[in-house]
């Protein structure tokens, strides 16, 4: 395996020194591997009872190591990182096992953290992220990610709400944590990911060279608390969704085989940010439970041209992007590429226009498959192998959920007609879907409606079970991926002079799909002032209070707002306006 100089200086030379892996690849063991990935897959079927106990540690990757030292697994890494500068590390099953165990350690000795603790880790698409990723699930403690984009306010309000004890991050948001510290009575230690010290916070590569890699993998039950994200809402503040070790760890297995359609020859290629649950589907579970191998791309700044360069110069077999980065790629001229090694690609997150593939197949000659979830769910929706693609439509629903389309009070609708896209809860809820919101019984509850889970979508079911999307019945705006709640844009708007009342929707764009319009009432001082400066004054501020991607693109002074009898503001009588309904 390849390693550079900068990951030398915190992976000891034990490491190094392990004997090479025997990895040669048996066509008569091809059924062994393929067991693992197809006996998970038989859960999600329902033809087999989900385990009392899970841990996808010990039960999946460990399991993996074992088939790859009896040479029973293709001669593919387990995990691959780049950054485009020539740095590279390369990790087998085996590999990620040892240095896993030294980060669990870590965590439980160093840190003090215990079983159903929880850890906010917020970092950079860095290798040590996987490895605190599976040092959580083996010592049984609750991993939380978090973007890097996000302001001290936005650590302030989790670190706060999680009652989290500790968290990972890195040069970049350190000071943000410094300034927060004094209000974060829960907060226990704070790990550092880098080459250089930093007062205060223990150092994760000097303590990598003390400690050792003899640990022992909590026995967890499989709908024990394994992850949690923070969603944005329409109202209030970003919700806490638990998902289980099983909810995640096995939930995956069908997609990752029949959507994904991963072997353990794969190279699979995921370019979200690790702070989004899209990291934790395509780059940590679908992968892993097939086998596969995860590549990931520093990718500091999202370039069309690194794209195709490094789909270009790496085998990468499988490929998962967002419509956005798509409708970018088609864009860019892809005919001095060639992807000798790309045989499938993926999309979800947000709708992609079929006129998009369309582009895509005629350059690359190769089909968008799209699939459909969110943060409460695995993949809810998805064109599978051997399935036909229509164009604009998310798929067929996938095992163990059984999607239906119903009315505002959970009645099965006929096909063809909009409705609400409902996951059957009753009389047994699916156990790939979260467990509750974090500290809100009322939203839990609420989120079902008669027998079904309701996502808050808007869609239609053809004659063929295809399943159509049309609209979020929320305010939630999705742009370019990224979820972003109205409140939280509302809420900076009104911490400026200038504004004396907002309102946040979408609005269309060709390149993001969409994009946060803020209409603005000014406040009286301010109305005579140069309106593109204030524009620009206005975004600006956004940025600087709460997370930069959340901030207007456009800006809009009105008179008033529309708003019902009660005095709330109807934003959809504005989003409307801004889609032409």
């Amino acid at each position: 395996f390849i390693m550079r100089a900068f990951i030398k200086s915190w992976i000891p030379q034990c490491l190094q020194n392990l004997k090479p892996l025997c990895r040669l690849f048996h066509g008569c063991n091809r059924l062994l591997t393929s067991d693992l990935a197809s006996y998970y897959d038989s859960i999600n079927q329902c033809k087999t009872e989900l385990p009392e106990y899970f841990n996808f540690a010990s039960d999946v990757l460990d399991e993996w190591t074992r088939l790859e030292k009896d040479g029973k697994r293709p001669a593919n890494p387990a995990f691959w990182w780049v950054n485009g500068e020539g740095e590279e590390v390369k990790w087998s099953f085996e590999e990620l096992g040892f240095l896993s165990r030294k980060a669990a350690n870590i965590l439980s000795e160093t840190c003090g953290l215990q079983r159903e603790d929880r850890v906010i880790a917020v970092l950079p698409r860095v290798p040590e992220w996987w490895l605190l990723n599976v040092a959580c699930m083996r010592t049984g403690i609750v991993f939380i990610p978090g973007t890097s984009q996000l302001t001290a306010k936005d650590i302030l309000y989790r670190l706060q709400a999680s009652k989290a004890k500790c968290i990972i991050t890195d040069s970049t948001l350190a000071p943000a944590v410094e300034s927060v510290m004094p209000e974060c009575q829960f907060l226990k230690s704070k790990l550092f990911v880098g080459k250089e010290s930093r007062d205060g916070w223990l150092n994760l590569k000097e303590l990598f060279a003390v400690t050792s890699a003899d640990h022992k993998c909590v026995k967890t039950r499989s709908r024990d608390p394994m992850l949690i994200y923070f969603t944005s809402g329409s109202t209030g503040s970003p919700k806490m969704v638990v998902h289980s070790h099983s909810s995640y760890g096995i939930g995956f297995a069908t997609s990752g085989r029949h959507w994904m359609n991963l072997t353990p020859s794969d190279i699979m290629w995921n370019t979200s940010d690790t702070g989004w649950v899209k990291s934790a589907w395509s780059s940590v579970f679908m992968p892993w439970i097939c086998g596969s191998c995860v590549f990931i791309h520093h990718l500091p700044q999202f370039k069309p041209a690194v794209i195709a360069e490094t789909l270009s110069r790496y085998p990468i077999t499988v490929f998962c992007t967002a419509p956005t980065a798509y409708r970018m790629l088609v864009q860019h001229d892809l005919s001095s590429y060639k992807f000798t090694s790309l045989k499938r690609c993926l999309s979800g997150g947000e709708p992609l226009n079929p006129e998009v593939m369309a582009k895509w197949k005629i350059q690359t000659g190769l089909d968008i498959y799209e699939g459909y979830g969110q943060t409460e769910t695995v993949t809810i929706c998805a064109n599978m192998k051997g399935m036909e693609i229509k164009p604009g439509s998310f798929g067929k629903p996938v095992p163990p959920y059984d999607v239906e389309i119903i009315d505002d009070h959970g009645a099965i609708l006929p096909a063809g007609q909009e409705g609400n896209i409902g996951i059957q809860v009753q009389p047994t809820r699916p156990f790939c879907l979260f467990s509750e919101y974090v500290d809100n019984p009322e939203k839990t509850a609420a989120s079902v409606c008669g027998n079904f889970y309701v996502t808050g979508d808007r869609g239609i079911m053809d004659e063929e079970g295809y399943i159509w999307f049309v609209g979020r019945d929320d305010d939630i705006i999705n742009s370019s991926g990224y979820r972003i709640g109205p409140f939280e844009v509302e809420s900076a708007l009104i911490q400026h002079p200038a504004v004396s009342e907002s309102a946040v929707v979408s609005s269309p764009d060709p390149i993001r799909g969409e994009v946060v319009k803020a209409f603005i009432v000014l406040a009286p001082d301010f109305v005579s002032h140069d309106p593109e400066k204030l524009t620009q004054e206005l975004q600006q501020h956004v940025k600087k209070v709460t997370a930069p991607y959340k901030y207007p693109r456009k800006v809009e002074f009105v008179q008033d707002l529309p708003k019902t009898a009660t005095g709330k503001i109807q934003r959809k009588v504005l989003r409307n306006k801004e889609w032409g309904r």
